[in-house]
C-alpha cells in the first residue's frame, strides 16, 4: 500500500498560451496543490507496463483502473483495479482480460469507471486486437469496487458496428436518468459519438457520429455541464489542436472547432466545477507527451492555463479528473508508464 507522497515533481504555472518560460517546481502547500503521489512505486507495479488511467468517488472512497501488461496491445494487457480508503491505495488486482478461450486472448484497453445516481458501479473497457477492431465489455460492483461481475459485451448497432461504452472519458447522467457515455470509433476515420442508456446498460441508443472524420479527426471526447441542459464536448484530435462541439439536448450537436488549447494527438479529460467553472487536463504542447497541465475557462472557449503538474523526460498522458463532494479536485494520469500519479487540487487555490 502507498501513501499519498509529497509532491516532488508538480509545477505550477500562470501560462498563457503563448510560449513562456516554465516555472520551477512546486510542492504541495503552493496554490492549488493539495497532495501528489503514486498508486504504486515502480518496483512494486503489477505488470511491466500500465497506462489510461480513470478514477470515481464511491460512498467508501476512491477507485481507479487502468489497464497493464506487457505493454499497450500485447495479449496479456488486463484491466487493475486498486481502491482508496482516504489513506492508503490498495494493492492492485486484475479486474477483467481478454481471454475468450484456452487457444484466444485479446489485449484490454482503456477501462472508464462510473458512478450512477441509482444503481451499482460500473467499470467500462474494450477488448480486441486494435482500437479500429475493438468492443465495449460492462461489468458492476456492488460493494464499490470490492468484487465485480463478469465482463458482459455491449452488443452491436447498426451505426456503428460494435458498441464500445465511454471511449476513455467518463460519462455523465442527464437530468432523466440518461446516462451519456462520450465515445468515438477509428474504423472509418477519427469520429466522435455518443451511447445513451437509461437502464443501467441494459439497452443503448447511438447519438452521432457528429462529425466526418475529414476536417478533424477526434476521437476521446468529454462532457462538460452547462445552465439549461446545455453540453460541450472537448476531443482530442490529430490536428493539433483540443476540438469542441456544442449541443443544447445531447441529440443534435453543432459543428466540430478548434479550441485555443494544443494537442500532441493525446488524451485529455475535463470537468465542470461546482462553482461553474470548466477545468480540463491536456498535454500543453503541439508534440510529445512530456508537459501535462490544467486549464481553466469561464464560458468552455476562452482558457487560461494555470497548473503545469508535469514537465520532464517521459510520457505523462491520459488523464482522468473528478471533483469529488468535498469539492476537491482529483486527477490520475500514466506516469512515465510504469505507475499511476494521484494529484489532488482545491479548486478555490486554482486562478
Amino acid at each position: 500500500m502507498n501513501t499519498l507522497l509529497p509532491c516532488t515533481t508538480l509545477l505550477f504555472a500562470s501560462l498563457t498560451l503563448a510560449a513562456a518560460p516554465l516555472p520551477e517546481s512546486a510542492k504541495v502547500g503552493d496554490p492549488g496543490v493539495l497532495a501528489s503521489g503514486l498508486l504504486f512505486p515502480p518496483d512494486a507495479a503489477p505488470t511491466p507496463s500500465c497506462h489510461a488511467t480513470t478514477i470515481v468517488e464511491t460512498k467508501s472512497g476512491l477507485v481507479a483502473s487502468w489497464f497493464g501488461g506487457t505493454r499497450e496491445g500485447d495479449k496479456d494487457v488486463s484491466i487493475w483495479v486498486s481502491r482508496h480508503d482516504g489513506k492508503l491505495w490498495s494493492k492492485p488486482t486484475e479486474v477483467a482480460n481478454g481471454v475468450i478461450s484456452a487457444e484466444l486472448r485479446y489485449p484490454c484497453w482503456n477501462p472508464v469507471l462510473f458512478q450512477p445516481k441509482h444503481g451499482p458501479l460500473m467499470l467500462f473497457s474494450k477488448v480486441g486486437p486494435s482500437p479500429s477492431k475493438w468492443w465495449g465489455v460492462l461489468q458492476t460492483s456492488h460493494d464499490d469496487g470490492k468484487t465485480w461481475t463478469k465482463a458482459v459485451k455491449l452488443g452491436e448497432n447498426s451505426k456503428i458496428g460494435h458498441l464500445l461504452g465511454p471511449i476513455k472519458n467518463k460519462p455523465v447522467e442527464l437530468a432523466d436518468g440518461t446516462i451519456l457515455c462520450p465515445s468515438s470509433s477509428e474504423h472509418e476515420g477519427w469520429r466522435v459519438h455518443f451511447e445513451a442508456t437509461k437502464d443501467l446498460g441494459q439497452t443503448w441508443s447511438v447519438i452521432g457520429p457528429i462529425n466526418d472524420g475529414k476536417e478533424f479527426g477526434a476521437i476521446q471526447p468529454s462532457v462538460l455541464t452547462y445552465p439549461n441542459g446545455k453540453l460541450q464536448v472537448l476531443c482530442r484530435s490529430k490536428q493539433k489542436v483540443v476540438t469542441q462541439s456544442t449541443s443544447d439536448d445531447g441529440k443534435t450537436w453543432g459543428p466540430m472547432t478548434a479550441t485555443e488549447l494544443p494537442n500532441p494527438n493525446s488524451g485529455t479529460d475535463a470537468v465542470t466545477l461546482k462553482d461553474g467553472r470548466q477545468l480540463i487536463v491536456y498535454n500543453h504542447t503541439p508534440t510529445g507527451r512530456g508537459l501535462l497541465n490544467v486549464a481553466i475557462s469561464a464560458d468552455g472557449k476562452s482558457w487560461k492555463p494555470i497548473l503545469t503538474l508535469e514537465n520532464a523526460k517521459g510520457e505523462y498522458s491520459y488523464p482522468a479528473v473528478i471533483q469529488t463532494a468535498d469539492g476537491k479536485v482529483h486527477i490520475t494520469y500514466t506516469f512515465r508508464r510504469q505507475s499511476v500519479k494521484h494529484v489532488v487540487l482545491d479548486p478555490a487555490g486554482l486562478k
